[in-house]
């Protein structure tokens, strides 16, 4: 059975074993990047509807606020994310992220 690399700019190209071995590793790396995004967003999310609720501001504001916590305590939004669930849950929020999600909340609830 021949594969062929569908492209504009040369259609229909032979692919060797090795160009497939290659294109399914390039592809087998896009699809974990796509896994790991889907889960990070789910948590982002779900941390949102956390900000929402304890701070009682509409999800644009949350969605602000999270952000805001994240480039002032220079802490990854996903980190933050996982950070804020835990809390929702009674675990404690770092003391910087905790300080900057009153604030954040503060200034958006307004």
């Amino acid at each position: 059975m021949a594969f062929f690399a569908i492209s504009r700019s040369r259609p229909l190209t032979l692919l060797s074993a090795a160009d497939l071995a290659t294109e399914n590793e390039r592809l087998e790396r896009e699809c974990e990047q796509l896994r790991r995004a889907v889960a990070s967003h789910a948590v982002v999310d779900q941390a949102l509807g956390a900000v929402v609720a304890l701070g009682q501001i509409a999800p644009e504001e949350a969605w602000r606020a999270l952000r805001d916590v994240s480039q002032r305590t220079n802490t990854k939004l996903r980190t933050v994310a996982e950070h804020v669930l835990a809390f929702a849950q009674g675990a404690e929020l770092p003391e910087a992220e905790r300080l900057e999600l009153r604030r954040a909340i503060a200034r958006y609830r307004r």
